[in-house]
C-alpha cells in the first residue's frame, strides 16, 4: 500500500491531486471541532450552533426561551412580548411598591400578593400588547423596529388575536377575583385605559401620560388588596410618582422611533419635547422624587426608604445627563435601566419598613434607662 502511494505521488499531476485530497480530509475534522461561541446576527436565538444544522443551544434568557418554544406557539409569546420582559417589570414594580408600603411595620411584604400581582402583570402586559398591535398593525408595518411583530407580518390573524386577547383577559380576571371587592372594582376600572391608550398616539402628543396612568394603576391596587381600600394620602402621591416615572422612561423609549413617527403621523412626547427633552425629564424627575417623599412621610417611612429615594435621584440624574436622544441604542439602554430604579425603591420600602420595628423598641429602652 505504501509503495502504491509512493508511485502515485511520483506520477505527474497525481501528487497535486493527492495533496488536495489529504488537505480536505484533514480540514474536515478541524472544521467539525470549531464551535462558534456566538450566534450569527440573523440567528433566531443568537446562541451559536452550526448553520443549517437545526440544532439550537439552550438559553435561559427570555428571548432564548421564547425561541426554544414550539413553533406554532412562538408568535403568541412574541405578541405578549415575553421575549422582552422589561415592560412586564415596569408594570409590576409599582404594584410591589404599594404592597410593600401597605405591609405592617417590621414585616416583609405579603409574598402571596406579590406572586399574584406578578402573574397579573404578565397577563395584562400581554393583553395590552395584543390590543396595541391590533390597533397599530398598519403603522407597525411602516416602522423598522416593529415591522416584524406577529400581527404586522401576518403570523397571527385579526381573529386569532381577538381569541387570544379573550383568553388573556379571562385569566387576568381569575387573578383579579382573588382580591377583595373594592380591589375588583378598582382593577376593572383600569380596563378603559388599557383599551384606549393605543389610540392616544393618533390624537395627542402626550400618549406617554396616558400610558403612565395605565401602567401605574398597581400603585393603587396593591394597597387596596392588602388594606381593603386605598389610603389616598399615600396612594395618590405614589401613583403620581409612577406616572412621572413613566413619562421619563417612555419619552426616552419614544426617541427610538421619532423619525418613523414623523413620516407616518404618530405623536409622542419625544416629538413634543424634541431638543428640550432633558429639561422636561429633569422636571419629571423632581416631581417623581417629591411624590415619593410625600408618600414616605404619610406612611411614616424610615431613613432607609429616603436613602433609596436619594439613590433613585442619583440614577435619574446620571441617566438624563448621559442620554443621547439621537442614538436609538442608547435610548434603549437608558430605557431598560429603569428596572433598576423600580427595584431600588422596592428594596428601600422593604428595609425601611423592617426598620420601623426597631425604633419603638429603642425608644422604650431609652425611656426605661432614664
Amino acid at each position: 500500500m505504501a509503495a502504491l502511494v509512493a508511485r502515485l505521488c511520483r506520477a505527474p499531476g497525481t501528487a497535486a491531486g493527492l495533496r488536495c485530497l489529504l488537505r480536505a480530509g484533514c480540514a474536515r475534522p478541524a472544521a467539525a471541532l470549531a464551535v462558534p461561541t456566538h450566534g450569527a446576527p440573523g440567528s433566531p436565538l443568537g446562541l451559536g450552533g452550526e448553520a443549517g444544522s437545526g440544532r439550537r443551544s439552550l438559553s435561559f434568557s427570555a428571548a432564548g426561551l421564547v425561541s426554544s418554544a414550539p413553533g406554532p406557539l412562538q408568535p403568541y409569546l412574541r405578541l405578549m412580548r415575553l421575549d422582552k420582559p422589561i415592560g412586564t417589570w415596569l408594570l409590576y414594580l409599582p404594584c410591589t411598591w404599594s404592597i410593600g408600603l401597605a405591609a405592617e411595620p417590621g414585616c416583609f411584604p405579603d409574598w402571596y400578593m406579590l406572586s399574584l400581582f406578578g402573574t397579573g402583570a404578565v397577563l395584562m402586559r400581554g393583553a395590552g400588547c395584543t390590543i396595541n398591535d391590533m390597533w397599530d398593525r398598519d403603522y407597525d408595518k411602516k416602522v423598522l423596529r416593529t415591522a416584524s411583530r406577529p400581527i404586522a407580518v401576518g403570523d397571527i390573524s385579526t381573529f386569532q388575536s381577538f381569541v387570544f386577547l379573550g383568553g388573556q383577559l379571562s385569566l387576568a380576571l381569575c387573578v383579579l377575583l382573588c382580591l377583595n371587592y373594592y380591589s375588583i372594582a378598582l382593577g376593572a376600572a383600569s380596563l378603559s385605559l388599557v383599551i384606549t391608550y393605543p389610540l392616544m398616539k393618533r390624537i395627542t402628543y402626550w400618549p406617554q401620560l396616558v400610558l403612565g396612568l395605565t401602567f401605574n394603576w398597581g400603585a393603587l391596587l396593591g394597597w387596596s388588596a392588602i388594606k381593603g381600600s386605598c389610603d389616598w394620602s399615600v396612594c395618590l402621591p405614589l401613583y403620581f410618582s409612577g406616572v412621572m416615572w413613566t413619562l421619563i422612561y417612555d419619552t426616552i423609549y419614544a426617541h427610538q422611533d421619532k423619525r418613523d413617527d414623523l413620516v407616518i403621523g404618530v405623536k409622542s412626547t419625544a416629538l413634543r419635547f424634541n431638543e428640550n427633552t432633558k429639561q422636561w425629564l429633569s422636571g419629571f424627575s423632581v416631581a417623581m422624587l417629591a411624590g415619593l417623599s410625600v408618600a414616605g412621610i404619610n406612611c411614616d417611612q424610615t431613613f432607609l426608604y429616603y436613602t433609596a429615594v436619594a439613590a433613585i435621584g442619583a440614577h435619574l440624574a446620571h441617566q438624563i445627563y448621559t442620554l443621547d436622544i439621537h442614538k436609538p441604542e442608547d435610548c434603549w439602554k437608558k430605557f431598560t435601566s429603569n428596572r433598576t430604579i423600580g427595584l431600588l425603591l422596592f428594596i428601600g420600602i422593604i428595609t425601611g419598613n423592617l426598620w420601623k420595628r426597631k425604633n419603638p423598641k429603642e425608644m422604650n429602652a431609652i425611656s426605661t434607662d432614664i
